[in-house]
């Protein structure tokens, strides 16, 4: 019993609330929660029919409860509710055409080991205006998709190999005093300690 993920399931109507948690309890992977046990769960199903602001309040509302990891199962999946789905933090989303009692435990054990679930469909769209953002909106900014500028960049790899600042601002043709904005600029804008705290950051990130 204690190897089974904890999921709490919330549809927008309690019939569909009832059939999916009496789906998921045939199996052997998933042991279905309570709202009263909701801060006990480690995953959430959010059945919907579209994914729109009053969705998106349910999932955050879910999140600040403590629940971790939440799929989306939903009817209708278009652009707009896909990226609403992503800025709400969710890490799953199913159709609800293709949520099968299989897929939602597949879903969920997706969702605990940390990975994600996408149609291939929709992951393509989300490929796409990712790729668009980049160019149109983060590219003229002169930064990249990990939040960092190319300098900022340049600066936490020579920070990483041990130079100083006067050595940074050397090897870069930047003034020491460009160094320390970019360096502060990082810190401040990342709630980093120091410039150590700033280098451990960038690698865990994959930046350096």
């Amino acid at each position: 019993m204690s190897s089974r993920i904890r999921t709490y399931v919330f549809a927008t109507d309690p019939i569909t609330a009832a059939g999916i948690s009496s789906q998921l309890r045939q199996g052997p992977d998933v042991l279905v929660v309570d709202a009263e046990e909701l801060d006990s769960a480690q995953v959430a199903l959010v059945v919907v029919e579209d994914i729109d602001e009053d969705s998106a309040r349910v999932i955050r509302a879910i999140q600040r409860n403590g629940v971790p990891r939440v799929v989306v199962v939903t009817t209708h999946a278009d652009d707009a509710g896909l990226l609403a789905a992503i800025e709400a933090g969710v890490c799953g989303l199913l159709r609800r055409a293709d949520a099968t009692p299989a897929r939602l435990a597949a879903a969920v054990k997706s969702a605990v080991d940390g990975d994600g679930t996408l149609p291939p469909d929709l992951l393509g769209r989300l490929l796409d205006q990712v790729s668009q953002l980049q160019r149109r909106v983060l590219a003229p900014r002169g930064i990249l998709l990990n939040g960092f500028t190319e300098r900022e960049v340049s600066v936490l790899k020579l920070l990483a190999a041990g130079s100083d600042t006067a050595e940074i601002a050397k090897n870069l043709c930047y003034s020491e005093r460009t160094v320390k904005n970019v360096i502060h600029d990082v810190t401040s804008r990342h709630q980093l300690r120091n410039r150590s705290h700033a280098v451990a950051y960038a690698v865990r990130q994959g930046v350096i």
